[in-house]
């Protein structure tokens, strides 16, 4: 199943189109005409998990390009779940995960920008954001009065947080993001899209299970009666900020092992794109290989113990 035509497929399925209008209720939750079991999809997984591997590390010898995924969707939306089984393949030393919070205040005292360039995965590495910058046009957008906490200069009462606002904001973030797309950062974007059935269901286990207590905040349910608020947030925020360069993905949710085989599947086929290899040897490197060869095969066993 894990072949070009596959990948491709959930790719093309799931990716906002730019110039489009985006109703996130014409948009899946729970894909019933899944094209595969769940076992299938484990089995596909375990392939694309190796094949990331593998990509990784052409990625940081090549020492080209970084890969940046972003991860957005309201909470008990699968996040955690996502990383952790997508990402298990991958060299820790090479991978970066941010979880992105409140501001700190002194993160407020600078561009709502500032806390994620820092975060940025360098040359080879994978960055993975665990919410991202476009908290600051969706929380944000919820809570209109978070805005003026950021102290900014031509936003001084309520009255002046509207649709410009929001409309600067957009235009900010799709050129920081072709900024990085043009130095080398490859950018996957994927809003986890749950049914507020599910949201509920995942919400209520937090709940029942002792294990999970840690994982609820009363605040959880206060969001929730925002949903229609955030729905729009997000439809805008994808409208304005799909782009070639930095594509958004809305990938169902409701069933996390569909959700991860997605996710992963895309990953692997945007990546394969880059035709990336190890660096070419010159002359003088392969002869030094070869001298090595040499050394080392004419070395015995014993002469080895003794230098150790």
């Amino acid at each position: 199943m894990s072949d070009a035509r596959s990948i491709s497929f959930y790719a093309d399925k799931f990716k906002v189109r730019a110039d489009g209008v985006v109703h996130l209720k014409e948009w899946l939750t729970d894909d019933k005409d899944k094209t595969l079991s769940k076992e299938e999809g484990e089995d596909m997984l375990k392939k694309d998990i190796l094949k990331l591997s593998e990509i990784q590390e052409k990625l940081y010898a090549s020492n080209r390009y970084a890969v940046l995924i972003v991860i957005q969707a309201l909470d008990a939306g699968g996040k955690d779940g996502v990383i952790k089984h997508v990402m298990s393949g991958l060299n820790p030393q090479g991978v970066n995960v941010t979880p992105f919070k409140t501001p700190t205040h002194q993160e407020l005292e600078h561009d709502f920008l500032w806390r994620h360039y820092i975060a940025l995965p360098a040359r080879g590495m994978f960055g993975i954001f665990n919410r991202s910058h476009y908290e600051n046009v969706l929380v944000t957008r919820v809570h209109p009065e978070y805005i003026l906490e950021e102290n900014l200069p031509d936003i001084k009462t309520m009255k002046d947080v509207n649709d410009s606002l929001w409309e600067k904001r957009f235009k900010q973030i799709n050129h920081f993001e072709k900024t990085l797309a043009d130095n080398g950062t490859v950018i996957l974007k994927f809003f986890l899209h749950v049914s507020k059935k599910i949201r509920k269901k995942r919400l209520l286990e937090r709940i029942n299970d002792p294990s999970k207590n840690w994982k609820f905040s009363i605040g959880d349910l206060k969001e929730r009666g925002l949903w229609k608020d955030y729905r729009k947030a997000y439809e805008d925020m994808l409208e304005k900020t799909t782009t070639a360069q930095a594509p958004w993905f809305v990938v169902p949710a409701d069933d996390k092992w569909f959700t991860r085989i997605v996710i992963a599947n895309i990953i692997v086929s945007e990546l394969v794109k880059l035709d990336l290899s190890y660096p070419p040897l010159t002359d003088q490197m392969k002869k030094e290989l070869e001298d090595a060869k040499k050394i080392l095969s004419g070395e015995s066993d014993s002469q080895s113990d003794n230098n150790e």
